[in-house]
């Protein structure tokens, strides 16, 4: 019997939702499935309050986490296949999973394991995607594919959608715009990858270092967005340094370096990215080549190519 270990954190449980549409064709087919909630050793919280949301920012874009409680599979453990279920928190992967790669138990468990990354986001994931890449290599993991189930309403609305959600806990439709995150039709739809992980795992392809999610519209890429997002970057390891010059976690003299970080947020989104997108537009042709070498990288390794829908997309 091949064994699969699920392992994942969600905080306002969108995506828990995915991982269960994603396992339960697997657990169907006979698969051992055994999904792992990481636990942080201090809660963070959902909804977030404004500063606590705030204070996790530099050790996130700085991969220095909190760390988890142990998990729960024994010390000699083994797996066919590692899924990994993750978020992104200010352009990088949430301290939990950050934490889980980084730990004596996550490389423990991902050493020569194919792993299949699974994230869950408003629009923004290709520069924690990369960070991610590197974490799962330093762990001796093997990352064969990726899957990324992102908000599909327009940039600019996510971000008072999802800001919404976050510290109120509502998602639903405000002043017209649409509810914020992964809609429940996609939700539903993340089945197929289930589908077609147990027909793989039915030929021992896990082992092969092939792909086995393609022609599933795995991942569809924005490259727009990733200038945006490296730009951001740069961005935020400056001001990440210069808040945790002010002390830790925690400690209320954060407040005021944080209060400056909220306000250069604030301005940056109200001007500096819309500017850029029309920037981009804009000067598309002439940007032509570079966006497509984009698409083509984070497109990588499982594509958005949809040859294979059919196969196995068997959602109600």
């Amino acid at each position: 019997m091949k064994s699969i270990l699920v392992v994942h954190y969600s905080q306002s449980g969108q995506l828990s939702g995915i991982v269960d549409a994603m396992t339960r064709p697997l657990s169907e087919a006979g698969i051992r499935v055994h999904v792992e909630t990481l636990q942080p050793q201090q809660a963070f919280p959902f909804p977030w309050p404004f500063f606590r949301f705030l204070d996790v920012f530099p050790e996130s874009v700085r991969l220095d986490p909190r760390p988890n409680l142990p998990l729960s599979p024994a010390a000699d453990a083994d797996f066919d296949l590692v899924i990994l279920a993750w978020q992104v928190w200010y352009l990088s992967p949430s301290q939990p999973v950050t934490a889980f790669l980084q730990g004596a138990d996550g490389k423990r468990l991902l050493a020569g394991k194919p792993v299949v990354s699974v994230v869950a986001c408003r629009n923004m994931w290709m520069t924690a995607y990369d960070k991610l890449v590197d974490l799962v290599r330093d762990a001796g993991g093997r990352l064969t594919d990726h899957v990324a189930f992102t908000d599909n309403a327009h940039p600019l609305a996510t971000f008072i959608t999802t800001p919404r959600w976050m510290f109120t806990g509502r998602r639903d439709r405000f002043l017209g715009l649409p509810a914020a995150g992964v809609t429940a039709d996609e939700t539903a739809a993340a089945a197929r990858f289930g589908h077609a992980l147990a027909a793989a795992l039915a030929r021992d392809e896990q082992d092969s270092g092939a792909p086995m999610l393609t022609g599933l519209r795995a991942v569809r890429v924005n490259p727009r967005l990733v200038i945006s997002e490296r730009a951001g970057q740069r961005a935020f390891r400056v001001w990440s340094g210069f808040v945790r010059l002010f002390g830790k976690p925690g400690q209320w003299r954060r407040v005021p370096a944080l209060a400056l970080f909220a306000v250069y947020l604030v301005a940056l989104i109200i001007t500096v990215v819309p500017l850029s997108l029309v920037l981009q537009r804009t000067f598309a042709p002439l940007l032509r080549r570079r966006l497509d070498a984009l698409r083509l990288r984070y497109e990588q390794p499982s594509g958005s190519g949809a040859a294979r829908m059919t196969e196995h997309d068997r959602t109600p």
